[in-house]
């Protein structure tokens, strides 16, 4: 398999994955605003908790960069995700703002 071929099934996982934490955590943002504490809010955390885990053990990158890194020497921040450049960079920021929100929505109704 040519490297290139490596690279486009990396960057299609890669994406698949971003899309499917995208109906997570907007399923857990949802479920917070509309006080629907249920189960698949908290199977929402443990997917986000194992996926905080996957990055801490891989230095705060996602292994499927790491992967992707062997093949392209690309500078760009979406070589490795089909994603506009500006928001493959700011991804962790953004997603983690939005959780600190759902953390913080969340705490509120448990407490209401």
């Amino acid at each position: 398999m040519h490297d290139e071929t490596k690279l486009i099934i990396i960057k299609t996982t890669h994406t698949l994955i971003w899309l499917f934490f995208n109906v997570v955590i907007f399923y857990m943002l949802y479920a917070v605003i509309a006080n629907k504490i249920d189960h698949w809010l908290w199977i929402g955390y443990g997917l986000f908790i194992l996926e905080g885990i996957t990055l801490i053990a891989y230095k705060l990158y996602c292994p499927l960069t790491i992967m992707a890194r062997k093949y392209s020497n690309s500078s760009k921040d979406n070589f490795d995700i089909y994603l506009p450049n500006w928001l493959a960079k700011y991804t962790k920021l953004i997603y983690t703002s939005i959780l600190i929100v759902i953390v913080i929505l969340t705490i509120y109704q448990l407490l209401n």
